[in-house]
């Protein structure tokens, strides 16, 4: 048994060296919350990127954190939790709000792995520590650009890459990379912009031999996902949409999808993750790990999810130094000096 005997919360605002944008917008800085549980002389971390506005979910990160210290962390310390299925039925009367459970739930695996001396990844069930990473480019100054860096990912060995998809930095910027690298594997990534009203735009994305459309309709859609499926060639992998192991189950039985994206915070944690990852083995969808721009403690999850079986396609997991001047980890620990420098607001809930 693992009693919880206080739990630190630190909302961060970690700048970042350019900005990233996507389908829904630009970012200078991702907002985090990082979860410190501690049991006895041990403790573990996790963590919540939801970024700072609900752009990419419903969730946010200032909110996230309110979630977490009103509702979630006060029904976990003091208690006994023996398992991550314990602890998510524990947070199942409070409704959605996945980030803030996935944080917490994360912290939770970290706290196990640590106490049993084991690194997180082999606690998961891991194959191999060493995984397929991809390069993933957001929406850019100019074509040209893109092309410099799809390049310079080619050159280092990267097996796929991801461009991310908008209105204005479409069928155009897919054309021209297609047409320098020939033989590149590459995806796009719409984060949720388009509609079924665009069927014929997707129809003609099928002549570039895509690996896979990325989320391509609503955040929270299956049912039009299944449609498209249906009307084109390229696969569909589904992300914002797979928000619990429900949502999945309800994916594959549609035929919403053939690739799933796991996100462990967006899932409610590793929990979740795992089960995901199984169902859809059992499937026979193949899943791949993404990030939300992490530091170093949320990467390291991500890290030890993408070791596992199912992972079938290049993940999304980077050297945070791509995008931070000083990540505000050393390892899989904050730096302290950076934690105190990065904290918009803190709470420690003990027992």
């Amino acid at each position: 048994m693992s009693r919880i005997d206080a739990i630190e919360l630190n909302r961060v605002c970690m700048p970042l060296i350019s900005p990233f944008r996507t389908a829904y917008g630009s970012d200078d800085a991702i907002e985090s919350v990082l979860v410190k549980m501690t049991s006895a002389d041990c403790c573990g971390w996790g963590e919540a990127s939801p970024l700072k506005a609900p752009t990419y979910s419903p969730e946010f990160a200032a909110g996230v954190f309110l979630v977490m210290r009103e509702f979630l962390a006060p029904v976990l310390v003091g208690q006994d939790i023996a398992s991550g299925e314990n602890l998510q039925k524990r947070l199942a009367a409070f409704k959605g709000n996945y980030f803030a459970k996935g944080g917490l739930d994360m912290a939770w695996w970290d706290l196990q792995a640590r106490r049993r001396g084991q690194p997180l990844w082999k606690f998961l069930g891991g194959c191999n520590p060493v995984v397929d990473v991809g390069a993933d480019f957001g929406v850019l100054d100019s074509i040209d650009t893109l092309l410099e860096h799809v390049h310079a990912a080619a050159k280092a060995g990267f097996k796929r890459v991801k461009l991310k998809y908008a209105p204005g930095w479409a069928l155009e910027m897919v054309a021209a990379v297609r047409k320098a690298f020939p033989n590149t594997v590459f995806h796009i990534d719409c984060n949720s912009a388009y509609t079924l009203d665009d069927l014929p735009m997707f129809r003609e994305l099928d002549g570039y031999e895509l690996a896979m459309i990325e989320q391509p309709l609503a955040h929270d859609d299956l049912i039009d996902h299944a449609k498209l499926q249906a009307a084109i060639r390229t696969p569909i992998c589904l992300d914002e949409s797979i928000s619990s192991l429900d949502k999945a189950r309800k994916a594959i039985a549609l035929k919403a999808c053939r690739w799933i994206n796991l996100k462990p915070a967006r899932a409610g944690g590793l929990t979740n993750a795992l089960k995901i990852h199984d169902l859809c083995a059992e499937a026979g969808i193949g899943c791949w790990v993404g990030g939300m721009l992490e530091s170093g403690l949320g990467a390291g999850h991500c890290l030890a999810l993408a070791t596992l079986p199912n992972i079938k396609y290049p993940s999304d997991i980077f050297p945070t130094s791509r995008f931070y001047q000083k990540d505000l980890a050393l390892g899989f620990d904050p730096d302290p000096q950076q934690l105190a420098r990065l904290t918009i607001e803190r709470a420690v809930l003990s027992a």
